[in-house]
């Protein structure tokens, strides 16, 4: 009994507020007097729908994207994802339950203009998933083999160290049809950094304007190319009790060099830092499903998540006329 106007009305507050409670506390404001329980049911079943139609895809002009720079990334963010336990119920008669971290998955895939700058004529690809590293790749995979790719189109794969990511890229690009020369393998520029820093505070014996100095100094090289030499000095300075930890920061920048050359690609208007993911990350996860005392259950958030990246990417036009082309009963 839920017209389709209400139906979009009620999914884009699902998504856009802070919590169910808002949504229905607003919605009662208005006359409209639907519980939270019922929210949920009408956001999730949209978000099956919206998968299930390939919504995202309906927006997608294959003549945009050819001979075009596409710039693709992916990070994890956190979620708690509650479960519940078996035995007996409180005394209160609730069901006991148990909370634990996951990592949800979010993608980026976006067009660059000649300066490196995001072409914001061309709106990006948001999405999500709580199902795992394969199933973010599956669906990356997805929407890049329906861009259009032509010989003349270049690929950016931008991201953190992560081994989860690195793992899979080359089979990703390979089932792609792309060879070396038009596809890029990137680590974010400013994570390099990081564990430079890292490197820096493990010598314990160093002042911090000798920290600073090395930092600066290493920095320089990985902006100029000069990778080689920033592992010929972490090599030189792993010794002493940190010297193990010196290691694996040593063995980071080894087993990454070839993703590395921000000389090259700076030169030629390429991105290299993955902000933008890391922002898609902030936006769609942590300001609406990571928070103090919040939980959610693994089917809820997967829904919650694909329809919060559909709104953030700003498509959810497709959303509301998806509204008035089917009935809620049929997404059930």
């Amino acid at each position: 009994r839920c017209s389709p106007c209400l139906a979009s009305e009620v999914c884009i507050m699902a998504v856009a507020l802070s919590s169910f409670q808002e949504a229905s506390d607003i919605l009662k404001d208005r006359g409209v007097k639907i519980g939270v329980d019922t929210i949920r049911n009408i956001a999730t079943r949209f978000s099956a729908r919206a998968r299930l139609e390939k919504l995202c895809e309906r927006h997608i002009d294959q003549d945009s994207f050819k001979g075009r720079r596409i710039v693709a990334s992916t990070d994890g963010g956190r979620v708690r994802i509650r479960k519940n336990k078996r035995g007996p119920k409180t005394k209160k008669g609730r069901t006991r339950y148990a909370t634990e971290w996951k990592e949800p998955k979010v993608l980026t895939i976006y067009v660059i203009d000649s300066d490196g700058k995001m072409d914001r004529k061309i709106q990006p690809f948001l999405d999500g998933t709580m199902e795992g590293p394969d199933a973010v790749f599956c669906i990356i995979r997805h929407y890049l083999s329906r861009l259009g790719i032509d010989e003349n189109t270049q690929i950016l794969f931008v991201a953190d160290g992560a081994r989860w990511i690195w793992n899979r890229v080359g089979a990703l690009m390979k089932s792609l049809g792309l060879d070396g020369n038009r596809y890029f393998e990137l680590v974010d520029f400013y994570h390099a950094v990081e564990h430079l820093s890292k490197v820096a505070e493990l010598r314990k014996g160093w002042s911090k304007k000798e920290r600073q100095r090395w930092i600066k100094k290493h920095r320089w090289l990985l902006l100029k190319g000069k990778v080689e030499k920033v592992i010929e000095s972490v090599k030189k300075i792993c010794r002493g009790r940190n010297s193990k930890a010196i290691k694996r920061e040593r063995n980071y920048f080894i087993r990454n060099s070839r993703r590395m050359n921000y000389k090259e690609l700076k030169e030629a208007n390429w991105p290299i830092g993955s902000g933008a993911v890391e922002s898609a990350v902030r936006r769609i996860i942590n300001l609406r499903f990571k928070g103090a005392s919040i939980y959610w259950l693994k089917e809820t958030v997967e829904a919650m998540i694909r329809l919060r990246a559909f709104f953030k990417a700003g498509i959810w036009q497709l959303i509301k006329k998806l509204a008035f082309s089917c009935h809620l009963d049929a997404l059930s």
